[in-house]
């Protein structure tokens, strides 16, 4: 019945590009047209939880070695089922699974200040050295911008700190609240590059621990400051706001709240910069999978859930910088970084958690490459005149060149 159920799937689901299927009675089917990927259910079990609900159950199956995929090809497999997810005719069934979704998503995202903890608590407060073994030194955890498509990362992750930084206009002495500080890197980068006085909050003790060490070791102790605080907690006044890419997790209940704590803590001439991964067409509800393995409570927003709550604040949309592909790049380094050091991985955690983890950054960086997620960055004001009115000031030298 299940095997019937799932063909039926996908013959009406794969419309662009081809995927092969060996069912667990050895039966082989082609579904779509060319060549694509071949994939092997291993069992009954696994059939049906598949034809009952795909989004979570291929994800979970991969982990569990149930669904094999020949050579491994994540990311073939992956860039097939997003294409024809993303298209603007996917199949009926899909699009009833999204609408259905759709409705219950705001209860998932009501992210109050204990379920805020708890969801960062599950992806950032795992074992750091999980993270030593794909991001750069710096420990950038966020999309980097590629200037040069063949840069490192560690050249596109500091290329990003530093665009960021000009956009906020940075001199020297400014107060500056970094909101989801993540392990330091930027606040750090402030401070000693841009002469600011940062505060940098998060709700992570590992990360917190971390970024109090590295500013105690590069002398800036005295400048940067790092809080276990939610950011509907702060209070004081700043010249500048920055949050890079912590907007994910604020959930869309909260968006008036987020924006309002921007305006209320940047100062009459103040400048804020958001960067955020941004959904390219109207709302979604969040990827099931994602939702209970990675990110708990996360949301990416689409233009028109951002923009109506940064207008009833008052706020004025100084600019929008679209980052496309740039977070496809990133990914495919972090995937390889990972796989690189699987084995480390593996004595870290176990043989799932490094299917997991695989699966995670493969899929992201399929949306980004194939699906309908970008990077955006808002840059915000108080006053119409706080922000340059050309973007000419961003392309000069970078520092220390």
């Amino acid at each position: 019945m299940w095997q019937s159920v799932l063909d039926r799937m996908l013959r009406s689901f794969l419309r662009h590009g081809a995927l092969t299927i060996r069912y667990p009675d050895g039966r082989i089917v082609q579904y779509g047209s060319g060549e694509g990927p071949c994939v092997a259910i291993r069992d009954d079990a696994t059939l049906r939880r598949i034809a009952l609900d795909p989004q979570l159950a291929v994800g979970e199956a991969y982990m569990d070695g149930t669904l094999t995929i020949d050579g491994d090809d994540l990311h073939g497999f992956l860039e097939t089922a997003v294409r024809n997810t993303a298209a603007p005719d996917p199949a009926r069934w899909y699009r009833l699974r999204e609408a259905a979704g759709s409705v219950v998503s705001p209860l998932r995202q009501l992210n109050g200040l204990r379920r805020s903890r708890a969801n960062v608590a599950h992806h950032y407060d795992l074992t750091p050295a999980l993270y030593d073994l794909f991001l750069d030194a710096d420990k950038q955890y966020s999309c980097a911008y590629f200037r040069d498509p063949g840069n490192t990362l560690e050249k596109a992750q500091s290329d990003k700190k530093h665009h960021i930084a000009r956009k906020l206009c940075i001199q020297p002495g400014m107060r500056v609240l970094d909101i989801g500080c993540g392990w330091g890197g930027m606040a750090l980068t402030l401070a000693r590059d841009y002469g600011a006085k940062v505060v940098g909050i998060t709700l992570s003790e590992e990360q917190l621990a971390i970024a109090r060490t590295r500013a105690h070791r590069a002398g800036l102790a005295g400048q940067v400051e790092f809080r276990l605080q939610d950011y509907r907690n702060v209070s004081e006044s700043f010249d500048r706001v920055v949050s890079v890419g912590m907007f994910e997790h604020v959930g869309r209940p909260n968006y008036g709240a987020y924006f309002r704590v921007v305006r209320d803590r940047l100062t009459e001439d103040g400048i804020a910069l958001i960067h955020t991964i941004g959904h390219a067409a109207p709302s979604a509800p969040s990827n099931a999978w994602i939702r209970k393995h990675i990110f708990p409570g996360g949301h990416v927003p689409s233009m028109s859930e951002v923009t109506p709550a940064i207008e009833r604040t008052g706020l004025r949309v100084a600019d929008i910088e679209c980052w496309r592909l740039h977070y496809a790049m990133t990914l495919r380094h972090w995937f390889d970084r990972f796989t690189a050091r699987a084995a480390e991985a593996q004595a870290i955690h176990d043989a799932r958690f490094v299917r997991m983890w695989k699966f995670y950054l493969a899929a992201c960086e399929a949306t980004f490459r194939c699906g309908r997620n970008d990077v955006w960055q808002f840059q915000l004001s108080r006053r119409t005149d706080a922000a340059p009115i050309t973007r000419d000031y961003l392309y000069g030298p970078q520092p220390g060149a």
